[in-house]
């Protein structure tokens, strides 16, 4: 198999091939290794690449091959983690100069069960000041560029990671999602990215673990490698409550396990908070529409008047960036992003009445979610309002340019269709729709009941089935 091909195989397929001793886990390794070496000073998606660790790793991984002994699901499976994450013996430097020399003593219990599964760590992918925006740059590292075009953003804040797998340096990458940085680097690359039900997927480094709404999830080229990825991602930890509940989250619902829809009900959202949708964008999600629609299923538009939040949500958001950042100012304002300052900025004029009531909206979209789903099986409707944005683009003051029309900020105008769901806890993944007007991917969200993470992944493979996407790869350097 040709190293180009090899890049681009999937992780299921690879792990396949590496369990019947076609592939060599170590020259797999090399393979990656020597991309990411082309290919990062075009890109800037790593911030440290474990070149020597993940071989040694490969090597253990293909002596256990010859010795014929038990191996996970992503046996020698190269996989790189979004710089959040803690990776033992490598620096988590939450995309900060503060943190420049923070290196981890322990792995993170994701990064456990994905070396449990077998996976070979690769590197730790860039991502903006503690994941602050839905742009991936920043003053310690630079500016993290698209591989389908280098003057477009990958997205944030897992763009990094997002970047890799659309290049082919690596099939799989750890992300994490806390207002879409999943699923929008996701639609700007042209990938999967799910951000699971509130506690499958255990979060045990956040702040505030009982008003959580920062996830963990794959980012994969295929629908199929992103549910094995998020299968050994998931089940319950002592220091996560959310993921106490006890139930199996990968069960799957009998109406999904045919190819028959019928019966099966969409709800179409055609905006959230943003005024406009690109028309690219709009057609493309239509198609994805209607090939569901082919399959039996009834697509309704959603009509309700339902509030998005989208002020109280930055509040919440921006009042989080004011508190937990605030020790930082006197040593390190002068290294921080401009963006994480005007958060803060922002953020510290709300006051303790404006927080409460954040915290009270959030439970009535909550409430207005789960009343959706009295009358549909899954929620659709697009990723973003148009395709990635130009990197340089300011994510604190620049309003985003919807087919010309100014629409606000990104919140408002680009990314309203994310935020929501990190909320509401509501499991929503991002699959690829097609191409824009100016050659760029764009994607279509899925959303699903509380816990159906399987059906949700399920429902989006049928349309993988019906109009692929894993073929299309980026120019490479």
């Amino acid at each position: 198999m040709l190293d180009a091909d090899l890049l681009f195989t999937s992780a299921t397929k690879a792990a396949a091939l590496i369990r019947a001793r076609k592939l060599s886990p170590v020259d797999y390794a090399r393979a990656v290794l020597a991309a990411i070496e082309r290919e990062q000073p075009r890109l800037n998606c790593f911030v440290t690449v474990m070149a020597d660790q993940a071989l040694a790793e490969a090597k253990r991984a293909e002596d256990a091959v010859m010795a014929g002994v038990a191996l996970g699901p992503l046996h020698g499976v190269p996989i790189h983690i979004k710089d959040l994450v803690d990776v033992a013996g490598v620096r988590t430097t939450h995309g900060t100069a503060i943190f420049t020399d923070n290196v981890a003593v322990h792995d993170d219990v994701l990064v456990a069960r994905l070396r449990q599964a077998g996976a070979v760590i690769i590197g730790k992918t860039t991502t903006p000041e503690f994941g602050n925006k839905g742009l991936t740059d920043g003053p310690s590292f630079g500016v993290t560029r698209n591989p389908w075009n280098p003057e477009r953003t990958p997205g944030g804040s897992s763009g990094g990671a997002a970047a890799a797998v659309a290049a082919g340096l690596a099939p799989l990458g750890l992300g994490t999602d806390g207002a879409g940085s999943v699923r929008g680097p996701a639609a700007c690359c042209g990938l999967v990215g799910l951000k699971p039900t509130l506690g499958a997927v255990p979060y045990d480094t956040t702040r505030d673990a009982f008003g959580n709404n920062v996830y963990a999830g794959p980012l994969a080229r295929t629908v199929t490698d992103a549910a094995v990825m998020h299968a050994v991602l998931t089940g319950a930890t002592a220091r996560d409550p959310w993921s106490q509940g006890g139930e199996d989250r990968r069960r799957l619902s009998p109406a999904l396990i045919g190819h028959d829809l019928s019966g099966l009900r969409i709800g179409y959202v055609e905006r959230c908070a943003n005024p406009r949708v690109a028309a690219d964008v709009l057609a493309n999600t239509r198609a994805s529409l209607e090939a569901w629609a082919g399959l039996g299923a009834d697509v309704e538009e959603v009509t309700d008047a339902i509030d998005w939040i989208e002020y109280e949500g930055r509040i919440l958001y921006q009042a989080n960036f004011a508190v937990f950042c605030a020790p930082y100012l006197p040593k390190w304002r002068d290294r921080m992003d401009p963006v994480t300052l005007a958060f803060m900025e922002r953020g510290a004029r709300f006051s303790l009445a404006d927080f409460r009531n954040a915290q009270f909206a959030r439970t009535r979209l909550f409430r207005q979610i789960q009343a959706l789903f009295e009358r549909y099986d899954v929620l659709v409707m697009p990723t973003h309002s148009r395709t990635a944005l130009p990197v340089g683009f300011d994510a604190a003051n620049d309003e985003v340019e919807v087919d010309g029309v100014k629409c606000g900020i990104t919140r408002q105008g680009w990314t309203s269709y994310q935020y929501p769901f990190n909320l509401t806890g509501h499991p929503a993944l991002s699959i690829p729709s097609g191409f824009g007007a100016d050659g760029l991917p764009t994607g279509i969200q899925v959303v699903g009941r509380w816990g159906c993470d399987t059906d949700v992944l399920r429902f989006a493979s049928l349309l993988e089935l019906t109009r692929p996407w894993a073929q299309h790869r980026p120019k490479a350097a």
